[in-house]
């Protein structure tokens, strides 16, 4: 099984692949349930996490940008979670 780090590091992967257009959403989406990472970080990331990713599934099915949803904004905000998520990892976890 992999570690939180490693599930982190994944899904940081996948977010640079979908932004370069060589990962799909669906299996950002897959990554982002990776049960190590959630249980070692306080219950908040998971709050902040499930909403990026229901938007960011939510956007898919627009075809454009809209007022709504503007997906760079998404990913923007995913790329933060990580970064966040790593720091906190790194100081020991929740």
């Amino acid at each position: 099984m992999n570690t939180a780090t490693e599930q982190l590091e994944q899904l940081s992967q996948l977010l640079q692949g979908l932004r370069e257009g060589r990962a799909r959403l669906e299996t950002l989406c897959d990554h982002a349930s990776a049960a190590a990472l959630r249980q070692a970080l306080p219950p908040q990331f998971s709050v902040v996490l499930d909403k990026l990713i229901d938007s960011l599934q939510s956007s898919a099915l627009l075809t454009e940008e809209s007022c709504s949803f503007s997906r760079e904004d998404l990913l923007d905000s995913l790329q933060t979670w990580i970064d966040k998520a790593r720091a906190r990892l790194a100081t020991g976890g929740p």
